[in-house]
């Protein structure tokens, strides 16, 4: 634990001063929710308070001219984000289900209010029976283990893209994936030998639920998937990093990002999946996306952008 706080701070607070949850997400009264109707699915956008992050994170790799008028357009800092973090609720008879579980105490200090988020619903961690991860960094794992290392959702089963689990259980991981992420492999190693023997694989494609189903969307990490919630002709797309924020991401989807693991892999991803969702006009939960992270994706003549959910 120790070396990945280490590198932790190193990497994510230097040079940013801390921000409380409240301040990061613009709030003055409790943690951020939206509530979404899908036929007799009941979806909540609970917050898991926010980020803090060194622009360079994001921006190192991008031309900084057109870039800083961008940013300037959207009111974006080149030096800090604060990006929230959205994490998923779906309710449907006995199933309560997460979508990634936020980061739990030991990644930022403005995150890890999930289980205040759950409990202003009258959702206690006994009750959640699927956890479903998109991918395995730091913010939207680490909040799977109590503080005394025991699974935090004693009751839950939970379910990881097949790529995914292999690529972070992998003891090369450690080594390949270089100093600067180094701890986000100790981590997702010690955390996901804890629910082995609870855990299924699912591949691109797969409906792992019944109105779920997996969709690939690689670069982000090796094995990221976003999950479609769908009932009939009406459908969400539960994106969790493969669309990283509202403003770059948007404006510019072919642009290398410094946050993306693959980054070239990932702009294809993003291209692929703006097209897709701006065509057929599907609402999306971004996990890092303003405010609660609902809207759409609108073309617009020179990129794509946000259309935040009120």
């Amino acid at each position: 634990m120790e070396r990945e706080m280490t590198l932790l701070r190193r990497q994510f607070l230097s040079g940013s001063a801390a921000l409380t949850a409240g301040t990061a997400l613009g709030l003055h009264s409790g943690p951020s929710h939206a509530q979404l109707a899908l036929g007799d699915f009941k979806i909540d956008v609970v917050s898991d308070g926010s980020l803090t992050l060194p622009g360079s994170f994001i921006f190192d790799p991008m031309p900084k001219e057109e870039l800083l008028a961008i940013l300037e357009k959207h009111g974006q800092s080149a030096e800090v984000l604060t990006p929230p973090c959205n994490v998923t609720l779906l309710r449907q008879g006995d199933r309560t289900v997460l979508f990634d579980v936020g980061a739990g105490p030991d990644f930022s200090p403005n995150s890890g209010i999930l289980l205040n988020s759950l409990d202003a619903l009258g959702v206690s961690p006994d009750e959640v029976t699927d956890i479903i991860f998109t991918h395995a960094h730091p913010d939207h794992l680490w909040g799977l283990l109590d503080d005394f290392d025991d699974p935090l959702f004693p009751q839950a089963s939970y379910m990881i893209g097949k790529a995914e689990w292999e690529y972070w259980m992998n003891p090369n991981t450690i080594t390949d994936i270089g100093e600067a992420r180094a701890s986000f492999a100790v981590g997702a190693q010690r955390r996901l030998a804890m629910i082995e023997d609870q855990i299924s694989l699912f591949e691109d494609g797969d409906e792992i639920m019944t109105g779920i189903a997996a969709r690939a969307t690689i670069g982000h990490t090796p094995g990221h998937m976003a999950l479609e919630i769908r009932n009939g002709s009406e459908a969400v797309m539960v994106l969790g990093d493969s669309i990283g924020n509202d403003h770059i991401a948007f404006s510019r989807p072919g642009w290398i990002s410094g946050s993306d693991q693959d980054p070239e892999t990932a702009a294809e991803t993003r291209i692929d999946l703006m097209d897709q969702l701006s065509h057929e006009k599907t609402r999306v939960i971004g996990y890092h996306l303003t405010g609660n992270g609902t809207g759409y994706v609108d073309k617009v003549s020179d990129g794509y952008a946000f259309v935040a959910e009120a």
